[in-house]
């Protein structure tokens, strides 16, 4: 067993450091994410290898994405990495062009002086491709 001076942080440490309730670091170890090795108390330390993981894991799941491709992402024998990861830019790209739609339509909001937002055309039509989805020209013609 490594000692706990290359271990040094209990599951508790961790967590507060990272503001995670100590349950989801033992959910991410029981879902195979981490690996944390046991004192001679069967107590988890975690070492920097760890702490790194779960930085990672974080940084992951705030660009969205899901334990399963995470667990992908950090498996190194995994021979589906690729394809999970320009799964995951691919829906980073639509996710980034919908935000800046919606940037551009707030900025038209913020200077725009009708007083009832949707009754403005330019502001409509930042949504009409939203609008398509529904049949019959009615929606988007006064865009």
């Amino acid at each position: 067993m490594k000692s706990s001076a290359v271990h040094p942080w209990s599951v508790g440490d961790v967590a507060a450091r990272f503001d995670l309730p100590t349950n989801v670091l033992r959910h991410w170890e029981t879902v195979g994410l981490l690996r944390p090795v046991r004192d001679p108390a069967g107590r988890r330390k975690y070492g920097e290898d760890e702490v790194v993981r779960i930085a990672v894991i974080q940084r992951s799941k705030a660009a969205g994405m899901s334990l399963e491709q995470i667990g992908v992402l950090l498996d190194d024998g995994s021979a589906g990495r690729h394809q999970v990861l320009q799964a995951h830019l691919d829906d980073l790209d639509r996710r980034m062009d919908e935000m800046r739609r919606s940037r551009e339509m707030t900025e038209h909001a913020m200077g725009c002086r009708s007083h009832d937002i949707a009754t403005c055309p330019r502001f409509r039509a930042g949504v009409a491709d939203v609008l398509a989805r529904f049949e019959g020209p009615h929606l988007t013609e006064r865009a």
